[in-house]
């Protein structure tokens, strides 16, 4: 009978077990493990908020980039419209000088063919008027006489329109 003795259930000592286990339990509970939860609540709270301030500003990162593209495609059609508008003013402009230059080239031209005219019309006036007094010179020498010179002058004028006519 001496192995019921070692198996024996003493019914104090087991209570006194669960009494320290109860005991146990409520100052690991007390001490360790309301601390430990607050602890934690608080990491986890603290993480969370990290995590939200992270949220936050991603969503803001994404606001600027968003304004900022907003922005930057703006300048570019702003950039686009003022290259486009000094593009057609740079053209117009471009126009209105040369056909400004070809109207002074044009003036320059004809008033060149009037004076070259007008030089022409003296010079003709000038050889004829030489003729003519050449003529007399040699009318006169030959004929020994004087002769009126409207006259003279009227018959070599005469002389010379017919000449010119069948130049002509």
């Amino acid at each position: 009978m001496q192995s019921l003795d070692v198996i024996s259930v003493n019914l104090w000592q087991i209570i006194i077990s669960l009494l320290n286990l109860i005991i146990l339990f409520l100052g690991v509970k007390k001490f360790l493990y309301k601390p430990v939860c607050s602890m934690m609540a608080k990491m986890q709270a603290e993480v969370d908020e990290k995590y939200a301030d992270a949220e936050n500003a991603k969503n803001k990162a994404m606001e600027d980039e968003k304004f900022w593209n907003e922005k930057i495609q703006s300048a570019k059609r702003e950039a686009d419209d003022i290259i486009s508008d000094a593009s057609i003013r740079a053209k117009s402009s471009s126009e209105r000088i040369v056909s400004d230059a070809k109207e002074k080239a044009e003036g320059i031209v004809r008033q060149a063919e009037v004076q070259a005219q007008l030089e022409l019309k003296k010079a003709q006036e000038g050889i004829k008027n030489e003729i003519v007094d050449i003529s007399c010179l040699l009318t006169e020498k030959m004929l020994e006489r004087e002769i009126n010179t409207d006259d003279h002058k009227n018959m070599i004028d005469s002389v010379l329109k017919k000449l010119g006519e069948e130049n002509d």
